[in-house]
């Protein structure tokens, strides 16, 4: 998929850090001289940021497991037609703050056992996966603390609360265990400084 470019995920629960370590990779890449496109999902096209706005504002439940899977998987397509494909293809490093591993977890797992129509409409409306997936791995409670200290309006799946946390973490670690080659696990507990030296020794030989 990458053709000329690397595609770099970052995934990890609510308050791990992953969104800081994103941007500090992105600053440090584009530093060193890399074209870099830093994105998000949901989001990163004007399509898909319009249902971001959809999915996490409002009522934890508001939408069914089925609905959300539905919708996510719309802002996927557009982010990956819109964003990633044309940077891949003119060769830059694309950094996405979640991808199809988030999908995975939320609407595979927590909400339902949907793992298999996730994989489904993955492998019929997505079909790709990142070149590598950086997991910020830290503890729940105080990842949720972290969370809940933002305050800000995208809180719907911090409201589902500490118990999906954990359920998100071990739901995390067991797909490094299943796409062992493309994940890479970090500890997120350590000082913001350390854990952007991690990343960056991570992704340095992919480059």
């Amino acid at each position: 998929m990458s053709g000329k470019g690397l595609f770099i995920s970052f995934e990890g629960i609510d308050g791990s850090g992953k969104s800081t370590q994103a941007h500090r990779l992105a600053d440090h890449l584009r530093a060193a001289g890399h074209d870099v496109v830093l994105t998000r999902e949901p989001g990163g096209s004007p399509g898909a940021e319009e249902i971001r706005a959809l999915v996490l504002q409002g009522d934890p439940d508001r939408w069914s497991a089925e609905t959300e899977l539905l919708l996510f998987t719309a802002a996927r397509r557009d982010h990956l037609e819109r964003t990633i494909r044309p940077a891949l293809e003119r060769g830059a490093v694309v950094i996405c703050d979640r991808f199809a591993d988030s999908t995975r977890m939320y609407q595979g797992l927590s909400r339902g056992d949907l793992r298999g129509a996730v994989d489904t409409l993955h492998d019929l409306m997505i079909g790709v996966e990142p070149d590598v997936t950086l997991l910020i791995d830290m503890d729940p409670g105080e990842a949720l603390s972290r969370a809940k200290a933002r305050a800000t309006a995208e809180e719907r799946f911090e409201d589902f609360g500490e118990g999906l946390q954990q359920a998100m973490r071990k739901g995390f670690l067991d797909l490094s265990q299943e796409f062992s080659d493309r994940f890479r696990v970090i500890d997120g507990a350590h000082p913001t400084d350390a854990v952007a030296a991690e990343v960056r020794k991570v992704v340095a030989p992919l480059l």
